[in-house]
């Protein structure tokens, strides 16, 4: 008997408190969409930064020694230069820009007749995809997977040849 008791003036002190608890719950609302640690997690299909700039050159080897050289970029093992950041919004999380000089002509950049090519790093790469698709956008292969994430090419209205990638769980770099 005490227990219920108990149980009912709670309730009854809880239902006169029920704007005083309203407000207190807008606060922690308003807390929570400046606290990235306690929001949700954001999977809208788009852009997230830049995962690397690819260009022509007459002489790739000749044009990274000289950006070696007079302007301190280090080539590493895969023959790329690479840029680490932080993700602002996850701190632990290092992305990774990376920067090539291919051979004037590769066909990697096909069918782009364009002499660059970037790799945007996105989210949820599979939604935006179907977003590309749904706007009639050029999707020229399908994604595929490897350790360091999803890959996919498509092409924009100028004729430019984009890489999309989405890095894989804990992995920033490629």
């Amino acid at each position: 008997m005490k227990r219920l008791l108990t149980i009912i003036l709670l309730v009854t002190l809880l239902a006169s408190c029920g704007a005083v608890t309203k407000k207190t719950n807008n606060m922690e609302d308003q807390k929570n969409q400046t606290d990235n640690s306690t929001s949700p997690v954001d999977t809208t299909p788009k852009v997230t930064g830049i995962g690397g700039i690819f260009f022509f050159s007459d002489n790739p080897q000749e044009t990274k020694e000289w950006y070696a050289k007079n302007l301190g970029l280090e080539i590493n093992e895969w023959g790329s230069s690479s840029f680490e950041s932080r993700n602002i919004n996850r701190p632990d999380e290092i992305n990774s820009l990376q920067w090539v000089p291919f051979k004037k002509g590769d066909e990697y950049f096909s069918p782009s007749k364009k002499d660059f090519m970037i790799n945007y790093q996105v989210q949820n790469i599979e939604g935006l995809v179907n977003k590309l698709k749904e706007n009639g956008a050029t999707i020229l292969d399908s994604i595929t997977a490897y350790d360091y994430g999803k890959f996919v090419h498509i092409m924009d209205m100028e004729g430019n040849k984009i890489e999309l990638w989405e890095p894989a769980e804990n992995k920033g770099n490629h």
